[in-house]
């Protein structure tokens, strides 16, 4: 385990990354947001492995980004050049663990919310414990849904429930995830990545090569308009981040109050 809380073990073909910062909360600061992203392109020239484990705290496998980074709150106070930079980490976190040749599988405890559920939703499949819960939070705090999470939950969940998820910023269990298409298997509590290094263990006894292939083509279908209806998310990101009724979701967080927005 490495000073930013990530581990990677390799057996055969399949590795496990795991990023665990020791708290209840495991929550995404900026820097381990790009530590996670050189993890996933450290793999780019890794003809080895066939499937990689990503998983985050025994507790929690993460609560999201950390609202109380002082990096991030710092970057608040810069010029929008410098904000925006920062606020594509996130972004290009996801991107990274998407594009990986190795097929991706989330193994899910807890906890598992906002960036952590659009890191979730960048993995090729999910295996939750059953005590596990997810959830959006993201408009409830006065901010949309960036990270170009949208369409990805759109295309595991279908329309309707993916405005379920992110309007009525629900929490999703992981029984009900599973009968929604966002966890492709539920298993007891502790379970989940003994489960995840089964099926990353099935994956390596296939071929690499149309393996890759197979993955590659998949995410070109899927995924071939994600881009054109979700570049603008960071911009928008931007503006959201400048209304009252964002200063009112955040305030009324950190103070575990309801908020009262205004459309301002």
């Amino acid at each position: 385990m490495d000073s930013t809380g990530i581990s990677i073990r390799r057996t055969g073909r399949v590795a496990v990354v795991r990023f665990d910062r020791s708290d209840d909360l495991n929550a995404l600061s900026l820097d381990l947001m790009g530590q996670l992203t050189e993890t996933a392109l450290s793999f780019q020239e890794d003809a080895e492995t066939s499937a990689v484990v990503l998983t985050g705290g025994s507790k929690a496998f993460c609560a999201g980004i950390d609202l109380r980074d002082p990096q991030l709150i710092g970057s608040f106070l810069q010029p929008v050049g410098r904000r925006r930079q920062a606020l594509a980490i996130g972004p290009k976190m996801c991107r990274a663990w998407e594009s990986m040749d190795q097929v991706t599988i989330c193994a899910i405890e807890g906890h598992c919310i906002g960036g952590g559920l659009a890191l979730a939703a960048a993995c090729d499949f999910r295996i939750m414990g059953r005590g596990a819960r997810c959830r959006i939070p993201e408009l409830s705090l006065g901010m949309n849904l960036s990270w170009q999470t949208l369409p990805r939950l759109v295309h595991l969940v279908g329309p309707a429930r993916a405005k379920q998820i992110v309007i009525l910023a629900e929490e999703v269990s992981a029984e009900q995830a599973h009968i929604w298409g966002l966890a492709e298997e539920v298993v007891e509590n502790g379970k989940a990545m003994e489960a995840a290094i089964a099926m990353a263990e099935k994956v390596a006894r296939m071929p690499p090569i149309p393996v890759r292939m197979t993955k590659q083509a998949v995410n070109a279908v899927t995924n071939a308009l994600d881009h054109a209806t979700a570049y603008m998310d960071l911009d928008q990101l931007m503006l959201c981040l400048t209304t009252a009724d964002h200063r009112e979701g955040l305030e009324a967080f950190l103070t575990k109050r309801e908020p009262t927005f205004k459309g301002e």
